[in-house]
């Protein structure tokens, strides 16, 4: 089990690794181009993962909620500017925080139940919380491809299958 979670958060490191270096072969404006979509600009799209990414891991780290929140609420606001060579370290080190969680936690299938005030408690588990993760980001990688297409740009290959081509040549 604990492999397979593994590999999962890594295919998710490396598809918004993937996606970054492409972004720095386009021009710089590309980032933060307002246009009409799901968000204003890719750069508020990797905000909204990252934002995602670190109240899960606060929540997987026992984390009441409001503190999450509120967390949230002021990280938003410290990195709505961030340019994409910040946001990319930003992913590292949050990878780096995420590492340090599967090393210390033993039992991936550990229970754990979130409280929200909107939707109530979820009982679930350690794993089922990184595979969200994975899904969410993966989901609004998907976005940025479109809105790369909306400006006149090609997208790059992140899905699942492209990470495990690129893991077996790595492994040869």
């Amino acid at each position: 089990m604990k492999h397979h979670v593994l590999q999962a958060y890594d295919y998710h490191v490396w598809a918004n690794k993937r996606l970054f270096e492409h972004l720095t072969t386009l021009p710089a404006d590309v980032w933060s181009t307002e246009i009409q979509s799901v968000f204003p600009s890719i750069s508020q799209t990797f905000i909204h993962i990252y934002i995602a990414d670190t109240i899960w891991l606060g929540t997987l780290l026992g984390k009441p909620f409001t503190e999450v929140k509120t967390s949230a609420i002021h990280l938003s606001e410290k990195i709505k500017d961030t340019t994409i060579q910040e946001m990319e370290q930003l992913f590292l080190t949050l990878s780096e925080e995420y590492q340090t969680f599967f090393i210390r936690e033993e039992n991936l299938e550990r229970a754990i139940s979130p409280e929200h005030p909107h939707f109530g408690r979820l009982d679930t588990n350690v794993f089922e919380l990184i595979q969200h993760v994975v899904n969410h980001g993966t989901y609004h990688r998907g976005n940025i491809t479109a809105m790369l297409r909306q400006l006149g740009y090609t997208g790059t290959s992140t899905d699942y299958i492209f990470y495990l081509y690129a893991m077996n040549g790595a492994n040869k």
